[in-house]
């Protein structure tokens, strides 16, 4: 009960006016207190370096101890005070690590991601190391998947511009119709685990689906595009859902947007990169593409300048992936990683 209180004391003090908030663990000295490298006998070191709420953080400082570096400073700070120490890194795709990093941290055994992308972790290094790799994949699909749904929902249907219409007493009399979803044309950019998730939400609204993969899928009777262009004029609509990195970075370009031509529409909830945004800018102030609703973008966690003032995009901020349900289901499976690796049997997730 003495760390109850203690914690309740520091949290009625760090909400006096100017105080700055910081994560701490119930049990534990705050990191202004308690250096990054004080001892936690019979505990692996977890370096932990993406935001997490204090129950997540509480439960995951049961099984370790964690130096929690969430900014660059901390993360640089941690890595060259600590990194002899850690065995386990949590990271996630969009904040990576690198093989400096890895090299940094001899000791390491485990890098995980929270989620399914790993797109910046440095996973060739860490393979010649003999590092583990492993992610969330599965954990927030369909979490994902209802997000995709609503952004293509609020972009066809105009909803966040009829909402502000409405509150500013204009009625549907002088407002131009916007389209439906209902028996249109949705092509789906990678059909993988959140793809097909997305294809069930859209034969509800009896949609005509399509998908571009690299290969078709077995035993899917979607139609199937080798050509991505060739499902872009066919489609009405598109949801990206393919993984980042390299090999897809600007898949979607201005050839893509404007043979979606300009009554069509393009959700992304995968990756920034993927979407090249200078030409999703021109092709909607051109007229040469309805609109898009995005959740990931090139300069986040910046929001994209060029389309703010667009009332033909809806923007959301890289949050498809998070509910209280889907994050609870992140942390339990790293743990489960975590466990069988340290156990001897393997991850339950590996990046293969």
């Amino acid at each position: 009960m003495a760390h109850v209180a203690f914690r309740v004391a520091l949290e009625r003090a760090l909400s006096s006016p100017g105080a700055v908030r910081r994560t701490f663990l119930p049990g534990s000295r705050p990191p202004f207190m308690r250096p990054v490298s004080s001892s936690y006998p019979m505990q692996p070191t977890l370096l932990l370096l993406i935001a997490m709420t204090p129950e997540n953080m509480a439960q995951i400082a049961e099984h370790f101890r964690v130096i929690h570096a969430p900014t660059r400073a901390e993360r640089d700070a941690a890595i060259a005070r600590d990194g002899r120490d850690v065995r386990i890194v949590l990271t996630n795709g969009s904040t990576g690590l690198t093989g400096a990093e890895i090299a940094a941290m001899p000791k390491l055994e485990l890098a995980c991601a929270l989620g399914a992308g790993y797109e910046n972790i440095d996973v060739d290094t860490a393979r010649a190391r003999g590092v583990a790799v492993a992610n969330g994949a599965g954990t927030n699909d369909a979490c994902v998947a209802d997000h995709a749904f609503g952004l293509l929902l609020a972009t066809v249907r105009g909803i966040p511009k009829l909402d502000r219409s409405t509150r500013n007493g204009v009625w549907r009399d002088d407002i131009p119709l916007q389209p439906g979803v209902y028996g249109k044309r949705l092509g789906i950019v990678g059909l993988g685990t959140i793809g097909m998730q997305i294809a069930r939400r859209a034969a509800g609204f009896d949609m005509q689906i399509g998908y571009h993969n690299r290969k078709p899928r077995d035993g899917v009777s979607y139609r199937y595009f080798d050509v991505l262009k060739d499902m872009a004029e066919w489609a009405d609509f598109l949801i990206v859902a393919t993984p980042g990195g390299a090999q897809t970075k600007h898949l979607v370009n201005q050839t893509i947007l404007e043979a979606l031509g300009p009554r069509g529409y393009v959700v992304n909830i995968a990756r920034g990169s993927v979407v090249d945004t200078a030409a999703l800018e021109a092709s909607i102030r051109s007229g040469k593409l309805g609109g898009a609703g995005l959740d990931v973008y090139e300069s986040e966690p910046k929001p994209p300048a060029g389309l703010l003032d667009l009332d033909q995009v809806v923007l959301t901020p890289h949050i498809a992936g998070w509910s209280p349900e889907s994050v609870q289901a992140t942390v339990d499976r790293f743990l489960e990683n975590a466990r069988g690796h340290l156990a001897g049997t393997g991850v339950v997730s590996p990046v293969e």
